[in-house]
């Protein structure tokens, strides 16, 4: 059943519009009577048939709401401090197709990349895609793409279980600090930019209520590290 992302859905009928509205009446040739499967982008699906097809918009009504089975029951945020130029569009991409509920961008001491004011129109770009990755990997919620945020702006204790990934950790690994935490709901992962966190950075977060863990005896990129921890935390929840 073809699956759109949709959110005018209100009294028992959704309206499609934009460029899926043009997909299902003009490339697909759907039309009123055929079927298919909406996302409200929160978390929920329903099962709806098309009433009427234009140019503009195709009206649907649907179902009752029903909780979709491809959602963790643990939200993961992940907090990248920037990367290179580049970097950040494949992070968002792949950890959306991985399951990651939100992500957070991260200027600290070592990052090589400086944002300047054209961030918040690179960040449209970067909702974009995790738009599209959430449709590709038949997802129901689109992770949000949040504001770039300094490090020392950052309070872990929002959080449940708040993760740094740290190269000088040796005493805990992240399978330890995930089985000593009291069934977490709300988690949050730190990588650090290509250069490494400072010590200072680390000590910061750690003081304010953030646990630091090895990744393993290997470094990773940071493109790599945030992708590989996120599917560690994801399996180790049962997701």
């Amino acid at each position: 059943m073809r699956r759109f992302f949709c959110d005018d859905i209100a009294g028992g009928t959704a309206t499609i519009t934009g460029d899926d509205a043009h997909h299902i009446g003009r490339v697909l040739r759907m039309k009123a009577g055929d079927t298919l499967s909406l996302c409200d982008g929160a978390g929920y699906e329903y099962d709806a048939v098309i009433t009427s097809v234009s140019a503009e918009a195709a009206v649907c009504a649907v179902g009752e709401r029903r909780k979709s089975g491809a959602e963790s029951p643990v939200q993961v945020t992940l907090f990248q401090c920037l990367p290179k130029t580049g970097k950040l569009e494949t992070i968002v991409q792949k950890c959306t197709e991985l399951g990651v509920f939100a992500v957070a961008p991260v200027l600290s001491a070592r990052c090589v990349v400086v944002p300047n004011k054209d961030f918040e129109k690179k960040r449209e770009r970067y909702a974009r895609v995790a738009a599209e990755a959430a449709k590709q990997s038949r997802r129901a919620l689109v992770p949000e793409v949040l504001p770039l945020v300094e490090l020392k702006q950052i309070d872990p204790r929002a959080f449940d279980l708040f993760l740094v990934a740290y190269e000088e950790e040796t005493a805990r690994s992240l399978k330890q600090a995930l089985r000593a935490a009291s069934a977490p709901q709300r988690i949050a992962l730190f990588i650090g930019p290509e250069g490494g966190l400072e010590e200072s950075e680390v000590a910061r977060l750690t003081g304010a209520g953030a646990v630091s863990v090895s990744l393993g005896a290997r470094i990773l990129r940071t493109e790599t590290a945030g992708m590989a921890m996120l599917a560690q935390v994801l399996y180790e929840v049962g997701s």
